[in-house]
């Protein structure tokens, strides 16, 4: 049997997952200086970047715990991910930016008034185009063609009806299931798209 420091990143999260906790303190170790330079490239805070990536761990093991985790040889990939949410969450909160709610349903293509650039609200801005773009790939096609028309097209849901040729109340329910997919597929995820 390997030594628990030849063990691969698979084979120590699989160990953990059937009960062998002491393996955590090596894939702990094995990663943190990467993770914790990482969090602090972006925050630029010791006492932020402590608090930052005492979360991030604390959220990979609840995960790992709770059996919700698939391995798909990137551990450190995903671990990675994690802590920049965390980050993107620590500067959404502190930047005091206001969001715009309709219908009790959160529109993340709703913008945000008077932010200020920064380096900060740049890696935001970034990350949550990116996401946002990712989810739209996973939507159903109906779904993806009424949110593109209305979001980047600037339609309203009588053009879209006319140009799909359906009803308006379709076009509608579309858009509705789309906003829901995304936000059902962004906590799958991890994804912080709510600013």
């Amino acid at each position: 049997m390997k030594k628990i420091e030849e063990r691969s990143d698979y084979e120590l999260v699989q160990a953990y997952a059937n009960g062998e906790r002491e393996v955590f303190s090596t894939l702990l170790s094995r990663h943190q200086q990467r993770v914790y330079c990482y969090i602090m490239s972006l925050v630029k805070e010791k006492s932020i970047a402590d608090d930052i990536f005492q979360d991030t761990f604390i959220k990979v093991v609840n995960t790992l715990r709770s059996g919700t985790y698939h391995d798909e040889g990137k551990f450190i990939q995903w671990v990675m991910r994690i802590a920049h949410n965390l980050a993107v969450d620590y500067f959404r909160k502190n930047q005091k930016l206001k969001v715009v709610r309709s219908n009790d349903e959160v529109d993340v293509f709703d913008m945000v008034d008077n932010f200020e650039e920064s380096i900060e609200s740049n890696i935001i801005k970034d990350q949550t185009q990116k996401d946002i773009r990712f989810l739209i790939k996973q939507l159903p096609e109906e779904q993806r063609r009424v949110l593109i028309m209305r979001h980047y097209a600037d339609m309203s849901f009588k053009e879209i009806a006319d140009k799909t040729g359906v009803s308006i109340n379709t076009a509608l329910g579309r858009m509705r299931y789309a906003l829901i997919n995304m936000r059902k597929m962004a906590e799958e995820n991890s994804l912080a798209l709510s600013m």
